[in-house]
This record gives C-alpha cells, structure tokens and sequence, in this order.
C-alpha cells in the first residue's frame, strides 16, 4: 500500500481564534479541560493566561507546573489561601475576584493572550461576588481573536446566552464521599 504526502496549507493558527466556551456543571473535568485547551495552544505557539478566581492554593498542580515552566502561559491566583465561605463571603473575597476581572481587562487592552481562562468565575457570579453585567460586558468588549473560557459550577443564563459553546459535565458515577480527600496530580 502506497501513502501519498498530502501538503495542507498552513492557515494563521491565530486567525479562528475568539470563541466563548462555557464549562459548567456538577461534574468533575471543568478545571481539566480548559487545561488541555491551555496544553493545545501553547503548543501552537499561542500566549495563555489562566486567571484562577476563588482558588488561593499555590499547591495545585497546574499552578506548580506554571511556576517551574513560564513560557508562553501565565496563571494569575485572585483569591486567599483557605477556601470562600459562600453563605458569609468575606469583603477580601469580593475584592479579589474585582482584582481578578480588572486584571482580565488590563491583559486584554496590554497583553491580548491568544487564550484566556476565566476558571471559577461562573461561582463568582452564582455567589454575587461579581455582577453578571460586568462579566458579560468584559465578554462583549473582548478582543475578537481571543479565545474565552469560563469555568465552575452554576454558569449564569446571561453568560451562557452569549456563548458559543456550552458543555455540561455531569457525573454518572463518583467516587468522592465525605470521607475522599483530594489526590495531588488527579483532583488538585
């Protein structure tokens, strides 16, 4: 069997960019895909910021491999250390994730990564830490080649209204009970 070379023409990897995804749902695999989006472009040569709202923790994995390789990709943490109470959100909560959304705006206007993560901010907004309005005017008033996830639970209607791709993870099966504790390299 003979195999012919097929020459595709290479098109600008950036030219189909600006798409808005939304991950959401009770499953497990939001974080992680947007992740594997972030492993894909940096591949292609593509600039990523993660901003990680609502997630303080510097010993997460995608946060220790970020410090120990910062080429092309950059994660930004807008949240404390210990997790957010969400039926008594602190002010320093509801300041952080501002924190974060102003410097998703700043990166927009200086820096336009090829890809940004928005991970968590669908709980920001479910949990009034930010209004909706201003996550869907960032969204509006984005560059139109940069490509938008959104990740976490409880996706907004509005957010989901303007977006051009939506997918719901919701678990058929798990293992996590009250007495599963997070694995570093699987679940953190």
């Amino acid at each position: 069997m003979q195999y012919h070379q097929v020459d595709l023409l290479e098109p600008n990897p950036k030219k189909n960019l600006g798409y808005i995804h939304v991950y959401t749902g009770e499953g497990k695999g939001k974080t992680t895909a947007a992740l594997g989006h972030m492993v894909r472009s940096i591949g292609h040569g593509h600039e990523v910021l993660m901003i990680q709202f609502l997630k303080g923790s510097k010993d997460s994995g995608e946060y220790k491999f970020h410090m120990e390789n910062p080429e092309n990709f950059k994660i930004m943490q807008f949240a404390q250390p210990e997790p957010v109470d969400f039926k008594n959100p602190s002010t320093q909560d509801k300041y952080l994730v501002e924190q974060g959304m102003d410097y998703a705006r700043q990166a927009m206007v200086n820096n336009r990564p090829d890809l940004l993560i928005l991970d968590e901010i669908n709980p920001a907004i479910y949990h009034d830490l930010i209004d909706v309005k201003d996550v869907v005017r960032f969204l509006d008033n984005k560059h139109q080649q940069t490509e938008v996830i959104l990740t976490g639970k409880y996706a907004h209607p509005e957010v989901m209204e303007i977006a051009d791709m939506i997918i719901q993870m919701d678990s058929k099966k798990d293992y996590f009970d009250d007495e599963f504790s997070p694995r570093l390299g699987i679940e953190h």
